[in-house]
């Protein structure tokens, strides 16, 4: 054992492999990226690698594919079992297993670094002696239970010449040793040499062999009395007990020097008892009597490698012809691979040849084909043909019905004439449901696969193919089939046939494939029908002679009554103790709490709401258009109109709202806490013109989130609720203080890894809205947030104004740099192409940092000559230019399928072009007059 030169030394390392109840693998904990980066490395180049050829090397590195998640690991050769396999240690692991040849691979110099993984010994401890095989077992599966993927922290004592480090280890107050120790898995060195000397003795030990050294055993070892090594390990403690008995057989340490005892026996000092000398004569005499044994036991060693030497002369002589065999195996097998891969390749061509003829006889002959298949199709379209069922007829009358019914209910005004549509629809309906179940047992019992299966063996128009009872598994069998088959085609194909022939087989064939065609075409509507209706019947079984019940919607708006009555009463309460002089401070955090306990209930409430009006909403979409009508007062059809975001049951005052004047200077701003989220409520003034206008553009941008949630990339609508008191509605969505694009750049700017990350998720947000028809219109570094430093989302805009009055706002500036496109300068509509520019401009000003930049004459930024990637500035260049990328092209650009800066995005669906959101007028007035003289700047809820 070597002094450490870092004795005491602390490192936190986490367990990934264990030998022994003493010996186990660990990994730093400032590793960790360097492993991550390493698995990635290794998978991109071990697949393509060569595998290990002749002799490995032993002190080489190479890369294997672990067995149980073939990953591949880097490992070193321990031994070579057979010509296929060998025995590997995962360096960074500390595990081994056999893995064959094909899964061993040559790995570049720069992986070959030292192993990651360290081996660690337990300070003080050594196995007991009499352990048997189950308690070895157990004591290495405590230990795993103890180190096995958690942090520990390790105090090195020394460092053995094969690298092993012995230290104390410790998870959190827990010593490892000492908890191994009490369970009877470990013993304390019984070396009665202090510790301290211990760390600064060096062990004598011979340099480092290969594991599979011949290395003899010391001949006390292999005696059945445990006495001699009991009192060895006493005296010399663990790293002569242990270390001796174990590591001797690896070839990493030898047994101690004969010097070395007597020197230790004079550090013990002259104060030995009598009784301990008498001990020690004994010990001498016993090692006598071993000397002998090792004597004798040399003998034999040298016989048995004079036999092992003849046994190593055989082998030699049996793998030369095993080599032999296997050269000329190899020459075989290769032999046989050209022959079938040039007997494939002619086959196939003789193939394509005769394909090639056949298409040319059909196209000239359409009347030529099998007599035989002509006759049996005509038999099958003729006398087995499926008829349109009986009652298909009437159910798409009723159908069409009930649909009507419907939709007079859903237009109907009159409370009073809608009782006589509806009793008039209850009685259709009873019909439709008949008829569906008439219509599902006539079509139970039709063939329809069996006849669809048979029209398209029957479809003659198709090319050649087998007929179903001839597949076989075998390719050479089909590769033969199709040939016979295609050589009796044009057999039969070529025959002259008179003109009286022709004509009739042509007729015959044309009425067959008709009548083919509208078979197949009734199978298919009568499917559509089946499938529609069985899902018909499983919905409305529920509905039937039955009208849903609105009581528990108007239960839930009782208890909100009674739930806002309390927390008004606690809020007076709590005003009224603050405003007194004797009040005690634990009467006034008993009330906060019980306040903020029925605020949280309040929410809870407004949730369990829509719940129950979202079911209302799909009772109304599907069976009963008449409930808003005859339930004007549960307000459903608002709910609908504002895509489920509108509640009446929340209000200002009941929130503990704080107010943000510093950015409240062009609307109402107060932030506030639901449910421990911080919170924003956004307060517009509107009038009666307007307030329609704010509620169609929240729910159509609520809509758009609600597709896709949290993965829209948009900042979500929580509530809108309007102000009883106030011509004001207030909007609620969450509050992430500091977020924006321009705090985070103003405090600690953004990594070039973290602005593609951010960038990613703002042109999904960007993506979303203008799927739905969108234009965002104002995009700029306060409504853009970096969630984290690596989630980024598009915040919302002024809903009171139009895409064209935000898109001229003045806060559309960063720096010196004019985030509204030049096509908007020039008097044209706001387009997702303008949001895509204000997009570039923010990724530009991103990337350039404290970089000076010219500005061109059309007020677009120069590119060209700044210290930038080159991947980033062609993705910059097409979006500032005229032609810009749309948001789905972004996503898919290489800037962000890079593996190593972000996981490429999942596949958007294609979809059709956006189409601009222009359906409000040209400078539309729609702000009222207290924001009429405003700079029309976003608010930043993230300040």
């Amino acid at each position: 054992m070597d002094e450490d030169t870092g004795y005491n030394k602390v490192g936190d390392v986490v367990g990934c492999h264990v030998e022994d109840a003493v010996t186990f693998w660990a990994q730093n904990i400032s590793r960790n990226n360097d492993i991550l980066k390493l698995s990635r490395a290794l998978a991109e180049v071990c697949p393509q690698a060569n595998s290990v050829f002749g002799n490995p090397d032993f002190t080489k590195i190479y890369g294997g594919c672990f067995s149980e998640d073939k990953c591949w690991y880097r490992c070193k050769v321990e031994q070579v079992i057979s010509d296929e396999k060998c025995q590997v240690l995962y360096i960074d692991y500390g595990n081994s297993e056999i893995l064959n040849r094909s899964e061993i691979v040559e790995i570049p110099k720069n992986l070959q670094f030292p192993s990651i993984a360290k081996k660690y010994r337990l300070w003080g401890l050594q196995i007991p002696p009499d352990q048997d095989l189950n308690q070895f077992d157990q004591g290495r599966k405590f230990l795993c239970s103890l180190i096995f993927e958690k942090e520990i922290k390790m105090r090195h004592k020394a460092t053995y010449q094969d690298g092993t480090i012995v230290a104390q280890a410790e998870y959190g107050k827990v010593d490892i040793g000492e908890e191994v120790a009490k369970k009877g898995f470990a013993e304390k060195c019984k070396s009665p040499i202090n510790a301290n000397n211990c760390e600064e003795k060096k062990i004598d030990v011979v340099p480092y062999k290969p594991w599979n050294a011949k290395v003899t055993a010391p001949a006390w070892e292999n005696r059945p009395n445990p006495s001699v090594s009991n009192r060895l390990k006493g005296r010399f403690g663990d790293q002569i007990g242990t270390n001796t008995r174990n590591e001797n057989h690896t070839g990493n340490h030898m047994p101690f020097a004969k010097e070395k005892l007597l020197a230790c026996d004079f550090i013990m000092g002259s104060n030995i008892s009598l009784a301990k000398i008498k001990q020690d004569q004994k010990l001498i005499e016993e090692n006598e009597k071993l000397k002998k044994e090792k004597e004798i036991l040399q003998e034999e060693n040298h016989i048995l490698l004079h036999n092992y030497k003849e046994l190593e002369s055989t082998i030699a002589q049996l793998n030369h012809q095993v080599q032999e065999e296997k050269e000329a195996s190899k020459e075989t097998l290769k032999h046989l691979g050209e022959t079938l891969h040039t007997y494939v390749g002619t086959k196939l061509r003789s193939l394509a040849a005769q394909v090639e003829v056949l298409k040319e006889v059909r196209c000239a002959n359409m009347n030529v084909h099998f007599g035989d298949d002509l006759f049996r199709a005509v038999k099958e379209v003729t006398e087995r043909c499926l008829i349109v069922p009986s009652s298909l007829g009437k159910l798409e009358k009723i159908w069409a019905e009930y649909n009507l019914a419907q939709e007079m209910i859903q237009l109907c005004k009159n409370v009073n004439e809608s009782d006589v549509l509806i009793l008039k629809r209850n009685e259709v309906q009873q019909n439709l449901y008949s008829a569906v179940e008439e219509f599902i047992r006539e079509v139970d019992e039709l063939p329809l696969s069996e006849r669809s299966t048979i029209l398209q063996f029957f479809d003659l128009t198709s090319e050649v193919s087998l007929k179903s009872e001839e597949v076989v598994g075998n390719v050479d069998e089909v590769l033969e089939k199709v040939e016979s088959d295609i050589c009796k085609e044009l057999e039969i194909s070529l025959v002259a046939q008179d003109e009286a022939d022709k004509e009739i087989i042509l007729n015959a064939y044309n009425k067959v494939i008709q009548k083919i065609r509208q078979e197949q075409h009734l199978i298919t509507v009568v499917q559509s029908k089946y499938l529609t209706s069985i899902e018909f019947k499983k919905q409305i079984a529920e509905w039937l002679n039955k009208s849903p019940n609105i009581d528990n919607l108007f239960s839930i708006k009782k208890t909100l009554k009674n739930v806002k009555a309390r927390l008004r009463w606690k809020l007076v309460e709590k005003s009224n103790l603050e405003e007194s002089d004797d009040y005690s401070e634990y009467e006034i955090t008993k009330i906060k709490e019980e306040i903020t306990g029925l605020r949280n209930r309040l929410i809870q409430e407004i949730y369990n709401e829509q719940e129950e009006y979202e079911r209302l909403t799909c009772l109304v979409q599907k069976w009963f258009p008449e409930l808003p009508l005859l339930h004007p007062e549960a307000g459903i059809l608002k709910y609908m109109n504002s895509g489920g975001l509108l509640t009446v049951s929340l209000e200002r005052d009941l929130l503990d709202a704080e107010p943000l004047k510093k950015l409240s200077t062009k609307h109402p701003l107060v932030c506030s806490e639901v449910q421990e989220q911080k919170v924003l409520l956004k307060g517009y003034s509107v009038d009666v013109n307007t307030e329609a206008k704010v509620i169609e553009r929240t729910a159509k941008y609520h809509r758009a989130w609600s597709e896709f949630k949290e993965k829209s990339g948009l900042l979500q609508l929580m509530f809108l609720f309007l102000c009883k008191s106030d011509p004001l509605v207030y909007l609620m969505v969450p509050y992430y203080p500091g977020a924006s694009l321009g705090a985070l750049q103003a405090s600690t700017p953004l990594t070039s890894e973290e602005i593609l990350k951010v960038m990613e998720g703002v042109a999904r947000g960007l993506h979303t809205l203008h799927k739905a028809n969108i234009v965002h219109g104002s995009l700029h570094t306060n409504n853009v947030f970096a969630l984290n430093r690596k989630q980024g989302i598009v915040g919302d805009f002024d809903f009171t104004k139009s895409v064209d009055q935000r898109a001229s706002a003045n806060s559309m500036v960063v720096g010196n740099l004019n985030l509204i496109s030049p096509e908007l300068r020039m008097g044209h509509l706001a387009s997702p192409s303008s949001d895509m520019y204000a997009y570039g401009c923010l990724l530009f000003w991103l990337c350039v940092g404290d970089q000076e930049f010219k500005i061109k004459e059309n007020g677009t930024p120069e590119v060209d000559g700044l210290n930038m990637d080159n991947k980033v500035k062609s993705l910059l260049l097409n979006l500032i230019c005229s032609n810009r990328m749309t948001a789905e092209q972004v996503l898919n650009d290489e800037c962000f399928l890079f593996p190593d800066v972000i996981p490429a995005p999942p596949q958007n669906e294609p979809g059709e072009e956006l189409e601009c959101e222009k359906t409000e007028e040209k400078g539309e007035d729609i702000i009222s007059s207290d924001n009429k003289t405003d700079d029309n700047e976003e608010i930043d809820p993230s300040q």
